[in-house]
């Protein structure tokens, strides 16, 4: 499958973005999907992970309680809202697609088969 990313751009801190990342060239419905994120110099973090029908999200600690990640199935997109950015959140989002079975968790990078190319996310005044 392949996984298109957008949505990012420059925000104030305490403003708000919301990504998409859309799917093709394969079977949806049943991928369990994920955003990342990487700023310059770093390693990839774990932002949010959503299993195929929404009923088990999982977030990283740091954007607890100011992001939310859904998808739309019959769209093949999944969303990541951004609330209260800060300029700790400044990266590169990336999604990703893994086709496993749900394991217990989402925020290990080596689960994910398929990667988008990531959408810049500026949060600065």
């Amino acid at each position: 499958v392949q996984l298109q990313a957008s949505g990012g751009g420059l925000v104030l801190p305490g403003g708000s973005l919301r990504l998409s990342c859309t799917a093709s060239g394969g079977i949806f419905d049943t991928l369990g999907m994920a955003w990342f994120r990487q700023a310059p110099g770093k390693g990839r973090d774990f932002v949010a992970g959503i299993n195929w029908n929404s009923e088990i999200t999982e977030y990283g600690e740091s954007v607890k309680g100011r992001f939310t990640i859904s998808r739309d199935n019959a769209k093949k997109t999944i969303y990541l809202q951004m609330n209260t950015l800060k300029p700790d959140d400044w990266a590169v989002y990336l999604c990703a697609a893994q086709s496993s079975y749900y394991t217990g968790t989402f925020k290990y990078t080596h689960l994910y088969e398929s990667w988008g190319q990531g959408t810049q996310v500026t949060v600065s005044s």
